[in-house]
C-alpha cells in the first residue's frame, strides 16, 4: 500500500501525517508513507486544498485532518 500526505509542512499537514502513521502502525498493514511538499507534484493530483491524503492514487481526504479511525477504515478497504 503506497499512501501520501500531501502538505507544505503546516501544522496541520504535520498532524495529518503523523495520524497516518500511528493508523499503519496500529492496524499493522504493510503501507509506505511519503510526505509530498512539493505544490506542483501535489497539483497533479487535482488537490488544491491541504492537508490531503492519498492512498494507492485515490484522493481520500482534502483539507482537513482525518482522525486515526477514517484512517484505519481507509486501510481495511
Amino acid at each position: 500500500m503506497d499512501i501520501k500526505v500531501l502538505g507544505p509542512g503546516c501544522p496541520k499537514c504535520q498532524q495529518t501525517e503523523k495520524n497516518v502513521k500511528e493508523a499503519v502502525a496500529e492496524s499493522g498493514v504493510e503501507a509506505k508513507v511519503d510526505k509530498v511538499k512539493n505544490v506542483l507534484e501535489i497539483a497533479t493530483y487535482g488537490v488544491f486544498g491541504t492537508p490531503a491524503v492519498v492512498i494507492d492514487g485515490e484522493v481520500k481526504s482534502v483539507g482537513k485532518i482525518p482522525s486515526k479511525d477514517e484512517i484505519k477504515a481507509w486501510l481495511q478497504k
